[in-house]
């Protein structure tokens, strides 16, 4: 709260000096409540839990050494950048698009919601994860983890794969960055699209491989 003074000639020290000991001691409660205040805020935060920035209705570029490399959508962003592992959450989905040199997608990420942690760049995409690369192949999963850092992709759950007419499925999934190389380390099915039925059992089903089957956009192997 401003206090002001106006002096005249009538003013003596004396009566000042009360005015200004009853202002001093107003500006130093007043400086007490304030820090008492941060105390109480510092005391009930739990950087955990509490977001310190929140942001809806997403809709931005990030960038990578002056190049933008992927778009952010989300209705809602959560960052906890004072948590013991920094990170952003993104608990009702995202829609993520990954740009190459030339600024084209090179591929598309869809999922219920994810988790960035800052530290590791490492995402973890959960619920329904959808991802389309650059030849419009698909992957379904309910998990996905894409490791920025080592440039790759991996998960330990279900996969399905649409490509090039065919389906495969099957249990653990590994990628480089951009879908182009990618293995599925144990199959259970590879059929052609047409025949695909969810929850199906393929006539050439394998119950377990005895070894990774990497599988490449131009490969003709099968399992």
């Amino acid at each position: 709260m401003p206090v002001s003074f106006r002096s005249s000639d009538s003013a003596s020290p004396m009566r000042v000096l009360p005015l200004l000991a009853v202002s001093l001691a107003m500006v130093m409660n007043l400086f007490a409540c304030k820090e008492k205040e941060k105390e109480m805020m510092k005391g009930n935060f739990d950087p955990e839990h509490f977001a310190t920035m929140t942001t809806t209705d997403v809709s931005t570029l990030i960038s990578d050494s002056g190049v933008v490399r992927y778009k952010i959508e989300s209705p809602l962003w959560l960052v906890f950048d004072q948590a013991k592992e920094p990170r952003w959450d993104f608990p009702k989905g995202i829609h993520l698009e990954k740009y190459n040199d030339m600024f084209r997608v090179e591929a598309e990420v869809r999922c219920d919601s994810a988790r960035y942690f800052q530290n590791k760049q490492l995402w973890r995409l959960d619920g329904y994860v959808e991802i389309t690369n650059i030849a419009g192949e698909k992957f379904l999963t309910p998990q996905l983890f894409w490791d920025q850092r080592q440039q790759k992709l991996y998960s330990d759950s279900f996969i399905h794969i649409e490509r090039q007419g065919r389906v495969i499925e099957g249990y653990g999934f590994n990628s480089n960055e951009r879908l182009t190389q990618y293995e599925v380390r144990k199959v259970m099915g590879m059929f052609p699209a047409s025949d695909f039925k969810p929850g199906m059992q393929s006539p050439d089903s394998v119950s377990h491989a005895p070894s990774p089957v990497p599988v490449a956009p131009d490969s003709t192997h099968k399992p």
